[in-house]
């Protein structure tokens, strides 16, 4: 049976009207027409789902809505705000660090999963602002649920763009 639900996803707050167990993934797509977040395994095994809540990397496809009402949820489009909230700042905001580091390391080759693993990213930078090779690997494939995947093989440039994005975020 649907219920309305409050969502605070990207710094707004949506009511939505979905059954509680519906995954926080169909709601971000479906209702909110958000395109970032994606349907990959479907068993939270791949990563291209992942988000933010509460400033902490969950996988969407497999979240119940109803445990997140009322919670910050931060989306791929929401780091821009995001990062200027971090930095205090009242301009219009940029692109995140972790976003404009993804261009200029040139990371995507499909992009699947490319928006799961800027997220991936932006949690460990916030945990980490220096980690290093070592601490990369391990928070892309041994924390908790499981491993990011990338089909198309792109983890060296994935390394290079969170060494990037960690010296862009110093002060």
């Amino acid at each position: 049976m649907a219920t309305d639900l409050t969502l605070l996803v990207n710094g707004k707050s949506h009511v939505v009207n979905v059954a509680p167990d519906t995954p926080l993934l169909y709601v971000l797509r479906n209702d909110l027409k958000l395109s970032g977040p994606r349907f990959g395994c479907g068993i939270a095994q791949c990563g291209a789902c992942a988000v933010l809540l509460e400033g902490e990397e969950i996988r969407s496809c497999i979240t119940p809505v109803s445990s997140v009402s009322g919670k910050k949820i931060t989306t791929i489009e929401g780091l821009p705000e995001l990062w200027a909230g971090q930095r205090n700042a009242n301009a219009p905001a940029g692109l995140h660090p972790v976003q404009q580091a993804w261009i200029d390391e040139q990371v995507p080759q499909c992009g699947y999963c490319q928006s799961g693993m800027m997220i991936a990213a932006v949690d460990l930078l916030s945990k980490n602002p220096n980690p290093g090779i070592a601490e990369i690997k391990d928070a892309f494939t041994n924390k908790a649920p499981s491993p990011h995947l990338c089909r198309c093989g792109t983890y060296a440039a994935i390394i290079s763009a969170v060494q990037l994005a960690a010296k862009a975020m110093k002060p």
